[in-house]
């Protein structure tokens, strides 16, 4: 069972929405929660990150340093992260942003065009989402709906309109994930 996550990629993707997102969600189903944002001196561009920990017993540590499933957005953040992800962890590539492959052959990995998925549905903005719809598919962490029930908590007021974008992004990165897997069995 997953509990520790780290969302990883550059300051201005999303990410500490991001996680803001799942550990509200867990909130939701009642789980214990911890979110640990971080990133980097500059505004935008930067690098920017954030372990979420999500679990049915106390926490004992905010602190992911040792991640069973890594989302990342960027080449930056994979080479920074990819050595610190538990063996038989997971890893949910940005596909669109990182032209490059996991080397580790102990842990899955998987690999999702976020940002090409992004501007399919018109918003690049929401390349984080899709690929965390992903990560939720894959990990069950927490439940989608519980996910997309958050929106309306985290996204500030000036950003209630982007509710509905976001949960078809959040839809459409599970969805690629189950599609793929209906491909291969069918």
């Amino acid at each position: 069972m997953f509990e520790q996550v780290l969302l990883a990629g550059f300051g201005g993707q999303g990410i500490l929405s991001a996680g803001q997102l799942l550990a509200y969600a867990g909130i939701l189903e009642g789980k214990y929660v911890t979110w640990v944002p971080s990133y980097g001196a500059e505004m935008r561009g930067g690098t920017a990150n954030c372990g979420v920990t999500i679990s049915n017993r106390s926490i004992s540590s905010p602190i992911v340093s040792d991640p069973e499933a890594l989302m990342v957005m960027n080449r930056p953040s994979l080479e920074k992260f990819e050595q610190n992800v538990v063996t038989n962890g997971l890893i949910v590539v940005n596909s669109s942003l990182i032209n490059c492959k996991v080397e580790r052959k102990d842990v899955q990995v998987m690999y999702i065009p976020a940002n090409k998925l992004a501007e399919e549905l018109g918003n690049n903005k929401v390349a984080v989402n899709i690929a965390l719809g992903a990560l939720i598919f894959l990990t069950q962490i927490v439940s989608l709906e519980a996910v997309m029930e958050s929106l309306g908590k985290v996204l500030p007021p000036h950003h209630q309109k982007l509710i509905a974008i976001n949960q078809r992004a959040l839809k459409t990165g599970a969805q690629y994930f189950d599609h793929l897997a209906k491909e291969k069995a069918g």
